[in-house]
């Protein structure tokens, strides 16, 4: 009998709020953490907004010499994994080397450290050399993201991490799902994380012309997903992490349980390296896989993350994608999009949804979809328009589309 997985702690460093509870109230609220770049001067770039945790202070979470030496998603992460832990009542200075050996990290991050790349290059070529980091090469390295967790808190079980783009972290927490099912582990500290704004990255999203540049003088209006009116997606950062354990141990040491992860599917349409078919056929089919392994069917879904990125495309075919997964049922379903509040945190976006859609559960209240101003005849399902909604939630689907043709969809349940 394969075991259930469930989640026990909640952690986020969102642009509208750092901490779980801060972050839930800013976005059941529609108070948006989009707003004018300020962690460098963005005056030379067509893109001038984004969704910027603000007043966070890494030293906080790691030491000035290590904060030095990393990428800002580091002290993103662990910020977000130490609430996550403590929320999920473990105390990792009290375990033995038994109990850390027992705790796994599995994150999801699109870019891990190239903003801290791009700095690298910046002192290279400015002629600064020598303020160069030692860590360049390592930090530099995806991959190590999730042993910085691991190392923070000690924990002795695998420490992987998946890059798969934007679904990364709905990635990483289906195969933590998969991986504590098949009994490879008890306890998965995973999530997601991602910092990429910097000037070159952020400019490179423009050549693309995927980010809109009209809304420089009112940030909170940029991100539209499902608005006729949209022209791009606005760029984002955070970190929103979770300790995922069996159920049968979470009830045995008394935990709060916030929700079980059901199902999960993946597909790829193996189209193009940015855009997506038009059929919507492989984003609805990792849906219903999703469904599927969670053993229910549409007329159970009682509401839906969406990706909703605010671009043409991707909006008009994930609403089609919706429409084929769930028949008439899509319709009557309530829908939003929390990258009209916080922004496009690449890779991070997945867990983001997710923390959403475990509260949502908690309060019987849905996040609603900002700036949904003018009404696009493609895209017509119920987006829960500029304010919150109270639904009570059985069963929810979070979904996610990626550059690469990637399509990945969880569906998270309240836990009986």
């Amino acid at each position: 009998m394969k075991r259930r997985v469930v989640v026990t702690g909640i952690g986020a460093v969102s642009p509208n709020g750092t901490g779980r509870e801060a972050f839930w109230a800013a976005t059941w609220q529609g108070k948006s953490g989009v707003r004018r770049i300020r962690r460098f001067d963005p005056s030379c770039l067509p893109v001038q907004i984004a969704g910027e945790v603000a007043d966070f202070e890494p030293t906080r979470y790691i030491s000035a010499k290590d904060a030095a030496n990393v990428s800002r998603v580091v002290p993103l992460a662990v910020a977000a994994a130490e609430e996550a832990i403590q929320d999920a009542g473990l105390d990792p200075a009290q375990m033995t080397l038994e109990e850390r050996r027992k705790i796994a990290v599995l994150l999801g991050s699109g870019g891990g450290g190239q903003e801290f790349v791009e700095h690298q290059y910046s002192l290279y070529y400015s002629g600064h050399v020598r303020q160069c980091s030692v860590y360049t090469v390592p930090s530099a390295t995806i991959g190590t993201l999730a042993s910085e967790i691991s190392m923070h808190f000690g924990f002795r079980g695998f420490s992987h991490l998946i890059s798969t783009g934007c679904t990364s972290s709905t990635d990483a927490i289906g195969y933590a799902a998969q991986n504590i099912r098949c009994g490879m582990a008890d306890t998965v500290v995973c999530g997601g994380a991602d910092a990429p704004l910097a000037p070159l990255i952020l400019r490179g999203f423009t050549l693309m012309r995927i980010v809109t540049a009209s809304w420089n003088e009112e940030p909170e209006r940029g991100s539209r997903p499902f608005s006729a009116d949209r022209d791009g997606f606005v760029l984002g950062e955070g970190s929103w992490m979770f300790v995922l354990e069996d159920y049968g141990r979470a009830r045995a040491r008394g935990a709060r349980i916030y929700g079980e992860i059901s199902g999960y599917g993946s597909t790829c349409e193996a189209f193009h390296r940015v855009r997506l078919g038009e059929d919507g056929e492989e984003p609805a089919r990792a849906i219903g896989l999703a469904m599927e392994r969670a053993g229910i069917g549409p007329d159970q879904v009682d509401y839906v993350n969406l990706h909703g990125t605010s671009t043409v495309l991707n909006d008009r075919i994930e609403t089609r994608a919706l429409k084929l997964a769930l028949g008439k049922r899509a319709f009557a379903v309530p829908c939003s999009a929390l990258k009209s509040i916080i922004g496009h945190p690449q890779g991070a976006c997945g867990a983001a949804g997710v923390a959403a859609t475990l509260l949502a559960i908690r309060d019987g209240r849905v996040a609603p979809t900002l700036n949904l101003d003018v009404p696009d005849p493609e895209c017509d399902l119920d987006y829960v328009p500029h304010r919150s909604r109270q639904v009570e939630i059985e069963h929810a689907i979070c979904n996610c589309i990626a550059f690469g043709s990637k399509n990945s969809a969880l569906v998270v349940s309240r836990a009986a």
